[in-house]
């Protein structure tokens, strides 16, 4: 690997961002494989995605929503936690919290999602070495939407009643409108109308 401190800051000057995979692709929908070693090639990975995360105005950003299917999240929150976690696994969740979650692989939808409100994590850092760390409130909140992405799941399978039929019916119009590839929500192009509430996860 090149130009990592153990404790340091990614640089991630002259990396370009990736375009984000949206609802619809299948590997969103596939459990991501392990990382079973920390090589150039996931060191570049990780860059790409903190550039993308940041680009597209994300608060977190897992690789299936790049196209890459390995179990590696990036996040922006790196005062409380490394910015890039490596085969994450939550050890141990307690509590309850209700917060409105986006994501940017389904734009412009944001619902209120109930998760545990604390979690002890166990995953890698890019330098290889393991990570224990206790989260609660946001750092949970998105430890636990990209960790799911990382399992195949996304953040509309975890609401309930009205807004889960809402969302079912609004997808269903989008998919239906988008067997060609110019509706912006599956291109990602900017929907002026469409104004963000909270950073999507």
């Amino acid at each position: 690997m090149d130009a990592l401190e153990d404790d340091g800051p990614i640089d991630a000057t002259g990396v370009a961002p990736m375009p984000l995979r949206f609802f619809g692709d299948q590997v969103l929908r596939r459990v991501a494989s392990p990382v079973t070693e920390i090589t150039d090639e996931v060191v570049e990975l990780a860059r790409r995605m903190l550039v993308t995360m940041e680009v597209e105005e994300g608060i977190g950003l897992a690789a299936p929503q790049v196209g890459v299917s390995l179990r590696v999240f990036t996040h922006a929150l790196p005062e409380l936690a490394p910015p890039v976690l490596i085969n994450p696994e939550i050890v141990e969740s307690r509590g309850e919290w209700t917060f409105q979650e986006g994501c940017l692989s389904i734009p412009g939808l944001y619902y209120d999602v109930v998760r545990p409100k604390e979690l002890h994590l166990r995953a890698l850092g890019l330098d290889g070495e393991v990570i224990d760390l206790d989260a609660d409130e946001l750092l949970a909140r998105v430890v636990q939407h990209e960790q799911d992405h990382l399992d195949g799941v996304l953040f509309i399978d975890r609401i309930l009643g009205d807004d889960r039929s809402d969302a079912t019916d609004e997808l269903a119009r989008r998919v239906a409108r988008t067997l060609g590839a110019g509706d912006p929500f599956l291109t990602g192009a900017p929907i002026a109308r469409l104004r963000r509430r909270t950073p999507p996860l």
